[in-house]
């Protein structure tokens, strides 16, 4: 549920609030870094931050460029690392995470924690399900039978992606609310210091 009471922001308003965009930029970019060292790093696979990523700058610049997040992670890291065969899945799969978000941005206090435990759970499972039917789609008849046994095949031999994904951004997701939680905090005492008679003024 969104706090209707909460406006969108404009890009002036992003540019007035300039550590907004910036907290998301750094945020993007720690889930860039990670999406290439995780591996070497022994990381489990499908760990991320890119989820993480999507539900902070929705909260942070509540503006629709905020549906990009998920994609840059994706398509910076991916100039890198390439993509597999199933690239149209799985950037289909962020593009959605991505839209998801952005119906969270306005929530707030504990709402917002609850926000991002669905969100982390349903983005998972979601992105677990669209992506092991592109693996079945592609390698039916040769890796997996092509009726629906081969398809519960492939959703079986997936699991061991979707427990570390999941797991992960329920732990990540309540982060993520904590940090845009952090900066309204912030924002709002920078504002009440900065005001005409404040004792916090030099």
């Amino acid at each position: 549920m969104s706090n209707a009471s909460t406006p969108d922001l404009t890009l002036r308003d992003l540019g007035e609030r300039w550590w907004r965009p910036a907290v998301a930029v750094f945020l993007v970019v720690a889930a860039v870094v990670w999406r290439l060292v995780k591996d070497d790093l022994g990381a489990p696979a499908n760990l991320e931050l890119s989820t993480l990523a999507a539900f902070a700058a929705a909260g942070l610049l509540r503006h629709r460029l905020a549906m990009l997040a998920p994609l840059v992670v994706v398509a910076v890291s991916d100039v890198v690392l390439s993509n597999s065969a199933i690239l149209l899945f799985t950037w289909s799969a962020w593009a959605a995470i991505g839209v998801a978000a952005w119906w969270t941005r306005r929530s707030s206090g504990t709402r917002r924690v609850l926000d991002a435990v669905m969100f982390g759970a349903g983005s998972s499972v979601g992105f677990y399900l669209w992506t092991n039917l592109g693996v079945w789609l592609q390698g039916r008849g040769t890796f997996y039978p092509a009726g629906l046994d081969g398809l519960l095949a492939s959703y079986v031999a997936g699991l061991p992606f979707l427990r570390p994904m999941l797991l992960g951004n329920l732990v990540l997701l309540p982060v993520a609310a904590g940090v845009v939680a952090l900066v309204e905090r912030l924002e709002s005492a920078r504002a009440v210091a900065g005001a005409p008679g404040s004792l916090g003024r030099a």
